[in-house]
């Protein structure tokens, strides 16, 4: 598919960067994509993956700078991070892959007033849930026809990596129910194009449990 759904959001993420330089993580960096973005931007950023693949095609990509990127192969689920370390913390197409729980660790592991936004995948549970995924199909088809036709007159499409893929998605009820325990103060934004936002940011008082 020409069109990539969650490069697609990359701007509003990036709406969402606390002021200042800072350190990021990119959980589920891919290619390293967004991560290079980050750095762009002028923060240190931690890109983690679970395959190697994409880890060692991100390094080859290198990175723009003024920020600097370190990329890991490493499961995020698997092991603690460092406590009140991230100002901004990023989850693209990532989080369904691990247990939603592990949104404590990304919690713990954000400076006061840090900020984690998750780009996800749920299933639809709301009739207006069902609408907007109605909705963002004619709009994906138009998309894909201008990015196709765009690729053509520059030569054709370039190869492109897949990450590992799982279909396997939480409802959009249990996103609502499980970020209001564990990410209290969250918001959940419903996007088109069968994604949706969830921001949380770190409270200034915060201390690490």
């Amino acid at each position: 598919m020409p069109f990539n759904h969650n490069d697609h959001y990359h701007p509003l993420l990036l709406r969402h960067l606390p002021p200042g330089p800072g350190r990021a993580l990119d959980v589920g960096c891919g290619t390293g994509k967004f991560a290079r973005r980050l750095a762009a931007a002028g923060l240190r950023v931690d890109g983690l993956d679970v395959s190697g693949v994409m880890v060692e095609a991100a390094r080859a990509a290198g990175s723009p700078g003024p920020g600097k990127v370190e990329y890991r192969h490493a499961d995020i689920s698997a092991g603690p991070l460092p406590e009140a370390h991230y100002d901004f913390i990023s989850c693209i197409a990532s989080l369904h892959h691990v247990p939603f729980e592990t949104v404590k660790s990304l919690r713990e592991a954000l400076t006061p007033g840090g900020v984690l936004v998750v780009l996800g995948l749920a299933k639809p549970s709301r009739p207006g849930d069902f609408a907007r995924w109605l909705a963002a199909a004619p709009v994906n088809l138009l998309a894909r026809l201008v990015v196709h036709f765009g690729e053509r007159l520059n030569g054709g499409p370039e190869p492109r990596l897949r990450p590992p893929v799982k279909d396997d998605y939480p409802t959009m009820s249990e996103i609502r129910r499980e970020s209001a325990a564990l990410l209290p103060g969250s918001t959940i934004r419903p996007l088109l194009f069968w994604r949706y936002l969830l921001t949380y940011t770190q409270p200034p008082e915060h201390h690490p449990l």
